[in-house]
């Protein structure tokens, strides 16, 4: 599918904001991007000169990895960056052959991209330190005495000067596009940043001591001590060539030296990670917050049908300065993920939507909204996010819904056929069932979990049996012996429409167990005062559709099959026929980012929220994560 780009023709109105008025926990404050509302892509706080000074830094370390890398595996061209470090020849600022290098710069390159304050402050000291350097080879006079700084060899070859010259391009570069750089990582990176170096410097040099005592090859190498080993391993830590002279019987192979290398590399990029994180703790919706969100819901719910998600309490909020709107999001891998519209008032929804994007660019984050509305996409677009079109909502008018008629023969039968072998389904609030009985749908929920960790963040509310969910309709299928073998949850939309949240069964019950209890819910909705249903959302629907239409062109039957492959394991084209049967209205859902560049970041930082990816390197149990209640 292609991209979708929204712009301003239909959006809402701008809110009008009231001088000192409080904005709630999250202060408004002025935008750190020098953007007001409608501002366009610009994200810098400078003027225009500053912007193109902090964009030449960013492509200059993006230039030098990318030679880096290309003189690891061109080795002519590696042997010349080499000799030009060795002989009477000066490379510019980071411009050194080899992987470890090029993932140094890469990671300076990246950092600065995101325009983070700590790794300007560490390119300026070290870019400034090596210009004076070269200024003073260049320009120093040759007095002939022991303070003698002149360089003669530096003066003699025009590639020391090109290197000088850029050097001093990308230091004046930095000085001029100072004002971009404002992200702020997290308090705690330098004290981070200090434990990982200490440790890690402890744990490289004694594993450097034990691999050099296990591979010395020296005559002498029983006279060397542990205390010698280590000293030698730290040299190595820090240089390729320290002077071997201060080593009495220690001889390794070149081997044991690269990699004790490649150990400190791997440290001082780790260190460097730290110390640039982006922040991670933000503060979780509060009771008030909460307190205030239903009561936005109360007036304004009807117009989202994920809008009661927002009450998800790992979330958190930014009210507009009228407390009139608010955009609820989570921080996940960098990336600020809001969720479905801003709650509130569409007039002030431009008033919570600047000051989180101005969150995000102050700490680094990347801004991105995951099922919008189009209404809602069209103003995110005002400042300056682009749109592409994720699926669409099922949504089910109850007094229009009917299992008459030959396009429903298929759900009759297997409606008639659940029905048939005793099921039955019990409509209740939330609030009409008892605390005991509330417990066991809980336990029981949670014994029908498929997968070790609890899903959802968009369309998900986290919790079940919560007193100030009393308004949430569940749904509890018995079969004909009176067992529990399925349960169904759905949140308010509105006074008189339901959401999907949640949907658990026996996994030994009958086929259709749940397309029983949905139709049970259309038809009894009078019972409870429901005139409308959002089910299931259907990521890429019209691919599906549109491909399987007689005439669908190679790259759209391309992607239906490319999108039916992955449905194996994610389940795209089943919950597209799974909600199709109702005949329901379909709602396109938007992804709203601002770089194309972002896109997999942003993926990767929802599929983590979903639930559907886990954080390398931890063990599963970690990860486990039940159905929460503050019953």
């Amino acid at each position: 599918m292609g991209e979708v780009r929204l712009t301003s023709a239909e959006t809402a109105r701008g809110t009008t904001s009231v001088p000192g008025q409080a904005s709630g926990r999250k202060g408004t404050g002025g935008d750190p991007a020098g953007k007001g509302a409608g501002g366009g892509r610009e994200t810098g706080r400078g003027s225009a000169r500053s912007r193109r000074g902090a964009a030449f830094a960013v492509w200059y370390l993006r230039a030098v990895t990318f030679v880096n890398f290309l003189s690891a595996v061109w080795l002519s061209l590696g042997q010349d960056l080499r000799r030009h470090n060795t002989a009477d020849f000066y490379t510019p600022y980071l411009l050194t052959a080899g992987f470890a290098s090029g993932l140094f710069s890469l990671l300076l390159a990246v950092t600065m991209g995101r325009r983070k304050r700590a790794a300007w402050i560490l390119n300026l000291a070290v870019s400034g330190a090596l210009l004076l350097a070269f200024a003073v080879a260049a320009f120093a006079p040759c007095t002939g005495g022991r303070w003698n700084m002149c360089y003669p060899e530096f003066r003699d070859h025009a590639q020391n000067w090109v290197s000088l010259g850029l050097t001093a391009a990308f230091v004046g570069a930095l000085l001029v596009g100072r004002r971009e750089f404002y992200a702020r990582g997290d308090r705690s990176n330098p004290a981070l940043a200090t434990v990982v170096a200490a440790v890690g410097l402890l744990v490289t040099s004694l594993v450097a001591a034990l691999l050099v005592g296990a591979a010395n090859t020296d005559p002498d190498a029983s006279e060397a001590s542990f205390l010698a080993r280590w000293r030698y391993g730290v040299m190595r830590l820090v240089t390729l060539a320290p002077d071997d002279r201060i080593h009495h019987a220690i001889t390794t192979p070149g081997w044991v030296d690269v990699f004790i290398n490649f150990m400190s590399m791997m440290l001082l990029l780790a260190v460097l990670f730290a110390a640039f994180r982006s922040r991670r703790a933000v503060d979780p919706i509060t009771e008030e917050d909460e307190e205030r969100l239903r009561a936005l819901l109360a007036g304004q719910g009807e117009r989202d049908s994920l809008g009661y998600f927002a009450l998800r309490r790992e979330k958190s909020v930014i009210w507009s300065p009228t407390g009139k709107a608010a955009v609820t999001y989570r921080v996940v891998g960098g990336v600020s993920l809001a969720s479905g519209d801003p709650i509130g008032d569409p007039e002030a929804w431009p008033g919570a939507i600047e000051p989180w994007l101005a969150e995000a660019r102050e700490h680094g984050w990347v801004p991105a909204v995951m099922g919008a509305s189009e209404e809602a996409g069209q103003i995110y677009a005002r400042h300056g996010l682009d749109a592409l079109e994720l699926g669409d909502e099922a949504i089910v008018e109850t007094a229009e819904f009917t299992l008459e008629g030959r396009a429903m023969r298929t759900v009759r039968q297997a409606y008639n056929r659940v029905k048939r072998a005793g099921y039955t389904v019990r409509i209740r609030r939330h609030a009409d069932i008892p605390a005991e009985e509330m417990d066991e749908l809980l336990r029981r929920a949670d014994d029908w979990r498929d997968g070790a960790t609890e899903r959802g963040f968009s369309m998900a509310l986290g919790r079940l049996g919560d007193p100030g969910d009393g308004q949430c309709v569940m749904l509890e299928c018995t079969d004909g012996k009176g067992d529990l073998r399925a349960v169904l949850s759905f949140v308010p939309w509105g006074p008189k429409g339901l959401s999907l949240d949640l949907m658990r069964r026996d996994r030994d019950s009958e086929n259709g167990l749940m397309e029983f209890m949905v139709i049970e819910l259309l038809e009894r909705s009078k019972e409870i005062g429901v005139t409308q249903v959002s089910l299931n959302f259907a990521m890429f629907r019209s691919v599906f559709e549109r491909g399987s239409r007689l005439g669908a062109g190679p790259v759209l039957r391309m992607w239906r099959s490319l999108l039916s492959f992955f449905s194996r394991w994610w389940q795209i084209e089943s919950l597209y026929r799974a909600n199709a049967k109702y005949r329901p209205i379909w709602e396109p859902r938007f992804m709203l980012f601002e770089k194309s560049s972002d896109l997999l970041r942003i993926g990767i930082a929802a599929g983590r929220a979903e639930g559907f990816l886990e954080a390398p390197g931890l063990p599963k149990w970690l990860h486990r994560r039940h159905l929460g209640t503050r019953r």
